[in-house]
């Protein structure tokens, strides 16, 4: 210990905080509960769950069968929405995915200590959000078995990517997202592969645990070298929360479509998208606490944390919505007026109404305090979270689109089965990645919740008392 470093004392919160870790907690317990989910018997729930969902992702393998066989002219894409469920979905999954970087890099840098329950299960959702985001473009493309012409790279045609294209900057800042969000995870995880590599009973789960450990024996050498590498790829991917919706922004902000061609577009999808990630982090959560019995790891102090998060970017999007409404009326163009007359009362006004219930009404009950620390409450406002965000990116694509420059062109858009097929099945597999996750790897992180032990954020019933 240093000069500068803190003294050790244990500090309990203020009356009015939550613990972090529940009372009465050590080193070993907290271990035995982080590692009881990996080590115990398989709960037949989630047999029953990941039975439900490799269904539907089965459903979903098969409606892409058909895609390639028939065409995307079995969605209900037409002239002149050219984009439809895909585009929808591709920002809706890409926003899922921005809580898992924040939490675990931002606010490790901020050194918010609430953080530590929640990292690594919202690490392991960016990775299934993106991977489920990434589909969607290539489905889209018509000829998907050529997506690798999207990539810079030597070829004897000497063709090379438009870079002027929209869609090759998605491919750029997904496929970094991806791969930052996947180390960042990864070296995150090698101190647990060694707890579950020392404690496993199976051969052949000891080995496979030992070879992703990486020979972590738990030196002072090995935990330098990992705080360092830890530090700097959160630095790394720090910029990404910014970066990446930005750039699938501009898919959208850079044409002249009536609804798009503005600048609001970046910070609006940035704060939109950590608004659906907290809220599918709270969708995700909420249930697994209670039927893995982790409440005494993801406290109501968690719950209030990210409500609180959930408040303040839902305030920042019902700010962009104002300035949409503002921006039409002060430019004095016609078609922005037109757009913005459609969007309250053309035949898609009850998707407009129900965004702003869902996203900016029901939210506005987390000002008070019970509704952010209980948590069925908590759960069903982040549900309506999830189903406002999607209609907001629908509300984007669809109703700028029907409706072009010439009424001659004008048409209606509605997903069809083979739509709803897709979007749907890829929940199913996003929830089997993440059923399968936290049945086989600790969802929460071991070491940094006994690192909270050592720093005093708990106290055992006597100390309390």
């Amino acid at each position: 210990m240093t000069t500068l470093d803190p003294p050790l004392i244990p500090r309990p919160p203020k009356p009015y905080e939550p613990w972090v870790v529940a009372p009465g907690h050590t080193q070993a317990t907290v271990t035995d509960q982080v590692n009881k989910v990996v080590f115990g018997k398989t709960p037949l729930w989630w047999l029953a769950a990941l039975g439900v969902t490799f269904a539907i992702t089965m459903g979903f393998l098969f409606a892409v069968i058909w895609l390639f066989v028939e065409g995307v002219g079995i969605w209900g894409i037409n002239i002149p929405v050219g984009w439809g469920f895909a585009i929808v979905n591709f920002v809706w999954w890409i926003g899922i995915g921005h809580a898992g970087t924040l939490i675990s890099a931002i606010l490790l840098l901020f050194r918010q200590d609430w953080r530590t329950s929640i990292n690594r299960f919202a690490e392991a959702m960016t990775l299934f959000a993106v991977a489920c985001a990434g589909l969607f473009p290539i489905l889209h493309l018509g000829r998907p078995w050529l997506f690798y012409w999207l990539l810079p790279y030597p070829n004897t045609m000497s063709l090379w990517p438009q870079f002027r294209s929209p869609l090759i900057w998605d491919v750029f800042a997904v496929s970094t997202y991806g791969t930052v969000s996947l180390l960042f995870w990864y070296v995150g995880l090698v101190p647990d592969m060694a707890s579950i590599r020392d404690r496993a009973r199976a051969v052949w789960s000891r080995r496979l645990a030992g070879i992703f450990s990486l020979g972590w024996r738990g030196s002072a050498k090995h935990w330098h070298n990992y705080e360092m590498l830890y530090l700097l790829l959160a630095g790394l991917a720090t910029p990404l929360v910014l970066s990446v919706h930005t750039v699938v922004s501009f898919d959208f902000a850079i044409s002249i479509i009536p609804g798009w061609h503005t600048t609001i577009f970046p910070p609006y999808f940035v704060a939109g998208a950590i608004y659906s990630g907290f809220a599918m982090v709270i969708t995700l959560m909420v249930p697994l606490r209670w039927l893995f019995g982790l409440k005494d790891l993801v406290t109501e102090r968690h719950l209030n944390a990210m409500s609180k998060v959930m408040l303040a970017t839902g305030l920042i999007v019902a700010y962009g919505y104002l300035v949409e409404i503002f921006i039409a009326w002060y430019s004095g163009v016609d078609f922005e007026q037109f757009l913005l007359v459609n969007r309250f009362t053309g035949p898609y006004r009850f998707q407009y109404a129900m965004l702003w219930v869902c996203n900016i009404l029901v939210p506005q009950v987390l000002w008070i305090r019970r509704f952010r620390v209980t948590p069925v409450l908590v759960w069903l406002v982040a549900m309506f979270i999830n189903v406002g965000m999607w209609l907001e990116r629908y509300v984007i694509v669809v109703v700028s689109l029907h409706r072009d420059f010439l009424p001659s062109s004008w048409g209606m858009f509605s997903g069809t089965f083979w739509d709803w097929a897709i979007f749907i099945g890829t929940i199913g597999f996003f929830l089997s990645l993440i059923f399968l996750f936290v049945r086989f790897l600790p969802m929460i992180s071991g070491f940094e919740m006994r690192h909270l032990i050592d720093h005093g954020h708990h106290t055992t019933e006597t100390e309390k008392a």
